[in-house]
């Protein structure tokens, strides 16, 4: 990824970034690879990048709130939100937009408040209602014709530290901490 990957972006989408108060996140195929790993006993394990995670932690450290809307309900998902610290965590939703609308309402935010991001088809009708939609690098084509941006990186790889680059550059808050990591 370009040193610089965030310089040329649209104005209009840093305008869109700008206005987020609520990233929220599917999990398969955007918060990991998409791979389900079993274990002989039948476990299921998970792949989770560490930097999409402190991502997430410095999207709260600004005020900006984190959800996880998942299709699939899955006890390493509950650990990592837990280890993230995020409130927001909706397993088990078949209907992913009025799990987020659930949020919205609870956060008394308006939709063009709110991030979405996914890969695959269940994530659409959310993605329709987010003033800010964006699929990963290796999203359904479907998934990338609703979407105001694509990532550059795929989903489980590194996406989701890009989206919070991203709206913590539109809302003008990566200088100081640029600064404090020098």
């Amino acid at each position: 990824m370009p040193k610089d990957y965030l310089a040329d972006l649209p104005a209009d989408l840093l305008a869109r970034a700008a206005k987020i108060r609520l990233a929220a996140f599917d999990v398969d195929g955007t918060l990991t690879d998409g791979r389900l790993l079993y274990s002989e006993s039948g476990h299921e394990t998970k792949v989770f990048h560490v930097h999409d995670g402190l991502g997430m932690k410095r999207l709260q450290a600004h005020g900006i709130e984190v959800a996880i809307i998942s299709a699939r309900i899955s006890h390493p998902v509950a650990l990592r939100a837990e280890e993230l610290d995020i409130a927001h965590v909706y397993q088990g939703q078949n209907n992913k937009r009025e799990s987020l609308q659930q949020i919205i309402e609870a956060l008394n935010l308006q939709p063009e408040q709110v991030a979405f991001v996914g890969d695959d088809l269940p994530d659409i009708p959310a993605m329709r209602i987010a003033g800010l939609a964006i699929a990963v690098a290796n999203a359904h084509p479907w998934v990338v014709e609703q979407a105001h941006w694509q990532t550059r990186l795929g989903g489980g790889l590194g996406a989701v530290r890009e989206v919070c680059d991203l709206l913590l550059h539109a809302q003008g808050k990566t200088s100081a901490e640029k600064e404090h990591w020098r």
